[in-house]
């Protein structure tokens, strides 16, 4: 063992020696070491015991067993128990400084997996805490807002009904606007409340049958297209795992969205379905219109908050319902996304995951 210290010294490696197992794992704890080169088989402790024990100090440590020819199916047992090599007594130059160098260049590796392992960690962590931070900055601005709302609506009241008489038909006009601005800011503040609290909410999830909940969805939106005939086509869909509330969320959002931009058409169309050929799973889900449709080059804003894409003189809107849905896709382990032409409708399409079988 000293001829090969004295060797591999020449051969510019920095060498520690030890004369015992204990000694070794005392230079370990004391020390830094890229490397564990022992004897498999050496009195008090075997080279297996060793070398577990030096894991337990450095997980990123890498360690190559020296053995007698009679010994390989240990030496063998030994890499199961997390060495990188072996090499043969007695070992030629030429063996074992291509086993040293495969065996460090997995170290590398390994330190590097773990630092890239710490970074991603620490990423997540303030990701998670900026989140946590906007939810909170969105819930606390939005209550903040509606108390001066309640404060000017009031006074708004106020004027038009004890002092209707006495105001001239542009400052009647002035405090309906006024109202009008209140009754738009109490929707945004109610929408930010509403994206917030879906950054906290925890996710109960149950079978849910989409083709039931789209029916109840259409119906509760029967004052939004009051006075219109829109044709729906809604067959049955797959059950889907998710938090019934949620996914009401969604259909609400995406199905009142297809009844505000089909306003122009006629015949008006939303469909709601299964993309055809999306027998993996999980299946992909749409929601279709004949709308006024967008540029699809600007498809990737339509989930930001505040995102519009078109006047909101001509379709009202606050621009979080989008974003809201995609909240509660993601948080469902799915997906959203959106395909459109102006002037020929929009396709949302979203996954989510499936009902998990019955055990047979």
């Amino acid at each position: 063992m000293v001829a090969l210290r004295r060797t591999l010294r020449a051969e510019g490696y920095e060498v520690t020696g030890a004369t015992s197992g204990s000694e070794a794992l005392a230079l370990l704890a004391k020390g830094h070491f890229d490397l564990l080169l022992t004897d498999l088989m050496m009195p008090q402790m075997d080279g297996i015991a060793l070398l577990g024990r030096a894991l337990a100090l450095d997980p990123q440590l890498v360690g190559i067993v020296m053995t007698g020819q009679g010994s390989i199916p240990t030496a063998v047992t030994a890499m199961k128990t997390g060495a990188v090599d072996y090499v043969v007594k007695p070992f030629k130059l030429s063996v074992v400084l291509p086993a040293l160098e495969r065996a460090l260049l997995l170290r590398g590796l390994r330190v590097r997996n773990a630092r890239l392992e710490r970074r991603v960690q620490e990423r997540t962590a303030e990701l998670e805490a900026a989140n946590q931070e906007l939810d909170a900055f969105c819930h606390s601005v939005s209550h903040d807002l509606r108390t001066p709302l309640r404060t000017i609506a009031g006074f708004a009241e106020l004027l038009r009904g004890r002092h209707a008489a006495e105001m001239s038909p542009e400052v009647r006009r002035l405090v309906g606007l006024v109202q009008a601005g209140v009754d738009e800011m109490d929707r945004l503040t109610g929408d930010l409340l509403e994206f917030s609290r879906l950054g906290r909410t925890p996710i109960a999830r149950q079978p849910v049958d989409l083709q039931q909940l789209g029916r109840e969805v259409w119906a509760a939106l029967q004052e939004a297209r009051a006075g219109r005939h829109i044709e729906l086509t809604l067959p049955p869909l797959p059950a889907v795992s998710g938090d019934p509330a949620l996914l009401r969320l969604v259909l609400v959002n995406l199905l009142a969205n297809a009844i505000k931009y089909t306003r122009p058409c006629e015949p008006a169309r939303v469909e709601v379905g299964v993309a055809p050929g999306a027998a993996e799973s999980p299946p992909v889900f749409f929601v279709r219109d004949n709308g006024v449709g967008f540029d699809r080059r600007e498809a990737d804003r339509l989930f930001g908050v505040f995102q519009r894409l078109h006047p909101a003189a001509q379709f009202e809107g606050t621009g979080v319902g989008l974003a809201t849905v995609r909240r509660i896709i993601e948080r469902h382990g799915g997906r959203i996304w959106a395909e459109a032409a102006p002037g020929r409708g929009a396709t949302f399409y979203f996954t989510l995951p499936p009902e998990p079988a019955a055990p047979g």
